[in-house]
């Protein structure tokens, strides 16, 4: 069964045809609605478009950045993902193409003696390759992974040379030798100590908008917040729901369904299933939300690994849902096409901990199954 891309085309059609024309701050163009939802029962398959080939490598390489609290592109560069590449070129296009002589330093002399802006290609060249420019224009700020890791506590700001806290005031390059946790509340932590400890908590909610840090950041979040909910599963849930190794080790031909559930507790069979909701304010709906359903439904499927429980719903609230002028001819491809694959399963092997960045999964433990697609459509990205 695939409702998904069904759903998706009539989330296509319906901006096509009731959509209002939109000026945006790309100077593109769009064609928007406001106010829409994406669910998907996570037991339909994973959900990852089948009407149109996706970049899934890029995908899971986005998520595991953010997991680990990177802000640097070159991370993904490595890794062959250019995902943000257009944010940090923009980036440096704005600020050197101004009158700041002081960023002169950063472009490239011609052999006529003047300067000018490194094409796209020799930034990310450069990004790659040079340290200092890598670090200068290839950090995109205080976007996702920093606030989802290291969001700012507010006993203390930062004037460049000091940090000004309640416990003192601290040189700003020897922020390590303070004590841990003092300075940052990493969200993702909490949210899984929460989920192991409190799984009713209505309080399991990680934020990128924070408001003191929007204007450092190369671009402010889209997809802003996400909030997790549980549900205890009966008995036959928990049976019909389990992986088949545990299954396996059932012994039906007991009397009682105490004996099951001792098994199944003995077992480690879950007893929850989860569901995480996503909150997005700006949605490229013919490029962008693909990539943000399937990254929110393997976070989902990783969270849910880790704490026992089974993936369940995936939902997503969309605020101004739009799709570019100059995408309309893609979409029309898209929206031409018949909904004929099964969604594919992912696999997640080995172990992992994603309270501690560093211990969060490689792309390796990360297999995607039985995917079956239409071919790719290209989209053009505005930033």
């Amino acid at each position: 069964m695939n409702s998904l891309d069904k759903q998706y085309l009539d989330l296509l059609q319906d901006i096509m045809d009731t959509g209002a024309n939109k000026d945006d701050r790309t100077g593109t163009g769009t064609r928007s609605v406001f106010g829409r939802t994406i669910r998907h029962d996570m037991k339909e398959g994973f959900p990852l478009l089948t009407t149109k080939k996706m970049h899934w490598k890029g995908i899971v390489g986005e998520l595991l950045w953010f997991l680990r609290g990177r802000t640097d592109i070159r991370w993904l560069l490595d890794r062959g993902n250019k995902i943000w590449v257009g944010d940090a070129y923009r980036n440096y296009i704005d600020k050197c193409g101004g009158n700041d002589s002081k960023l002169d330093s950063w472009m490239k002399e011609n052999e006529d003696g003047y300067l000018s802006l490194y094409t796209k290609e020799e930034f990310v060249k450069w990004i790659v390759q040079d340290d200092e420019f890598g670090e200068m224009w290839g950090d995109l700020n205080k976007i996702y992974g920093h606030q989802w890791r290291k969001w700012s506590k507010n006993n203390h700001y930062n004037d460049g040379d000091n940090i000004y806290s309640a416990f003192g005031i601290y040189d700003v390059d020897h922020t390590e030798e303070l004590p841990e946790g003092e300075l940052y509340i990493d969200q993702i932590k909490n949210v899984i100590q929460t989920l192991e400890t409190n799984p009713d908590s209505r309080r399991m909610i990680v934020s990128a908008w924070n408001v003191s840090d929007l204007d450092d950041m190369v671009l402010m979040p889209c997809h802003y917040s996400f909030q997790f909910y549980t549900n205890k599963m009966t008995l036959r849930e928990r049976i019909l729901n389990a992986p088949k190794h545990l299954k396996d080790q059932l012994i039906f031909n007991i009397s009682g369904d105490d004996k099951l559930e001792e098994q199944a507790n003995d077992l480690g069979f879950p007893s929850r299933t989860l569901s995480i909701l996503w909150t997005q304010r700006s949605v490229d709906t013919a490029l962008g939300l693909p990539y943000n359903i399937a990254s929110y439904g393997l976070l989902l499927q990783l969270v849910a690994k880790q704490v026992n429980m089974i993936p369940n719903q995936l939902i997503g609230n969309l605020g101004d849902t739009h799709i570019y002028k100059d995408q309309f001819d893609g979409v029309n491809e898209q929206l031409s096409r018949e909904v004929k694959f099964k969604l594919p399963k992912v696999e997640i092997t080995g172990d992992y901990d994603l309270k501690y960045p560093e211990k969060t999964p490689l792309m390796s433990q990360i297999k995607l199954l039985d995917y079956e697609s239409d071919e790719k459509i290209y989209f053009p990205l505005s930033n």
